[in-house]
């Protein structure tokens, strides 16, 4: 049995090595999804020791809790498994608008129950800040939603450091969700630091930079999905980060691992990030993320690593 960690100053613990599910059901973010293949996917995390699934409202919209409250309640694991979810997103018409009003979350944590068929949600983030709704007064709903036992624990997703601050005025934020990787370093200035001082648990978005990190590119690649508009994916960029990979590969095959697993592995070394939420689109993809669990760092080559991404 693979060692649990305990998520920040929650009462959630997992495996470090989660699964992020937005190919379950996500048909707004990725073309000819079959749901099938979706549920296979989380029914092999389950199988394999994951028990901490994260999914979202707006990964379908609505249709990857749906897929993942199917497998989950088939499996008969409920309570040995963390289900992480998110709201914010209100469909009015054809426009996707932000809301975080205390009603409209609350509505939304009912909303989420429901297509997940459970009682209660291990972990419920705010998914994106809206412009009005002062952030303690959101997060204050969610300390009720806490307190009556609809939710366990509470986490804020793609707030600025300001809104985090806000959002923790009582000191009521578990987990911060926020975009980190050795490419996109931003959140080592002020996130990480305020999430450590604060005992706050940060989940890095995009670990494996949308795949450049999982060392599968090659020059000659183009992408015509999400990945299309990065800057890290383009051009001389695109080249320069190449190069890089491979001065992981050096180390990863010296340990007999692969990119991915030295880089997943790199960030469970960072104060304040306990858990890794890969995405997966396919059952051995999930397999493969759970082979980081066999790489040990030595200082050194922590080191290297942080060099290497400077």
């Amino acid at each position: 049995m693979t060692k649990q960690i305990q998520i920040g100053k929650t009462d959630l613990y997992v495996n470090p090595i989660g699964l992020g599910t937005n190919a379950v059901g996500g048909h707004n973010l990725y073309p000819n999804l079959n749901e099938e293949v979706g549920k296979d996917l989380v029914r092999s995390a389950l199988n394999n020791g994951v028990n901490f699934l994260d999914t979202a409202f707006i990964y379908g919209p609505g249709r990857s809790e749906e897929l993942v409250g199917d497998v989950i309640k088939e499996s008969g694991k409920r309570s040995e498994l963390i289900i992480a979810t998110k709201g914010a997103h209100k469909l009015v018409g054809d426009d996707v608008l932000l809301d975080n009003s205390p009603a409209f979350l609350k509505q939304s944590v009912e909303d989420s129950l429901k297509r997940l068929q459970t009682d209660y949600i291990d972990l419920f983030y705010i998914h994106f800040p809206d412009e009005s709704t002062p952030k303690d007064e959101a997060v204050g709903a969610l300390k009720q939603l806490k307190d009556e036992g609809k939710i366990r624990a509470i986490g804020v997703s793609n707030f600025s450091i300001d809104q985090l601050k806000e959002a923790n005025k009582d000191g009521y934020v578990d987990v911060l969700q926020g975009n980190y990787n050795l490419i996109q370093r931003e959140a080592e200035q002020d996130f990480l630091p305020y999430t450590s001082a604060n005992n706050i648990s940060f989940i890095p978005f995009f670990p494996l930079a949308s795949g450049l990190l999982a060392g599968k590119y090659n020059k000659a690649m183009t992408f015509n999905d999400l990945r299309a508009d990065m800057p890290h994916l383009k051009g001389e960029e695109f080249a320069k980060n190449l190069e890089k990979v491979e001065l992981i590969r050096k180390i990863a095959n010296s340990k007999e691992a692969e990119v991915a697993h030295v880089v997943l592995a790199w960030y469970l070394t960072r104060d304040s990030i306990d858990v890794v939420i890969p995405g997966a689109k396919r059952a051995e993809q999930v397999l493969d993320n759970l082979k980081t669990l066999n790489v040990h760092l030595t200082d050194q080559e922590i080191h290297d690593i942080d060099s290497i991404f400077k």
